[in-house]
């Protein structure tokens, strides 16, 4: 990864780090809302819940646009499928180096007569 995509990865999962931000995006996802629509349910002042909603837009998982007086915000799932793709990588890396390892464990203990799986030759 580039230092952009590492600093966008960096923005998306601290913006998933925090339940109220979580909240946010999961009313986003069923559709635009009002920025004190979205504040409502929290029992947290307006000031707040926009330093949250700042940071989701710093993540670009948030969009805003102006309507009049009003700010509107909406879900933008493309930095959430970017971080699930990282995730996958990660996932898939270490279960490849995880099954190597245990491979190679599993020969060094059939090397040495030991079965730890419940297959011990001496127990035949």
């Amino acid at each position: 990864m580039n230092s952009n995509a590492d600093l966008q990865l960096d923005h998306t999962l601290l913006a998933l780090a925090d339940p109220t931000r979580r909240a946010i995006l999961a009313r986003l996802s069923a559709g635009e809302a009002r920025v004190t629509d979205l504040a409502q349910p929290f029992s947290i002042s307006l000031n707040s819940v926009s330093k949250h909603i700042q940071i989701l837009e710093r993540a670009q998982l948030v969009r805003r646009r102006r309507s009049g007086r009003e700010h509107l915000l909406s879900f933008n799932r493309a930095p959430l499928d970017t971080a699930a793709a990282w995730i996958d990588a990660q996932r898939a890396m270490w279960t490849a180096s995880l099954d190597a390892l245990d491979a190679l464990l599993l020969e060094q203990d059939r090397a040495a007569g030991l079965d730890l799986r419940g297959d011990n030759p001496d127990e035949r």
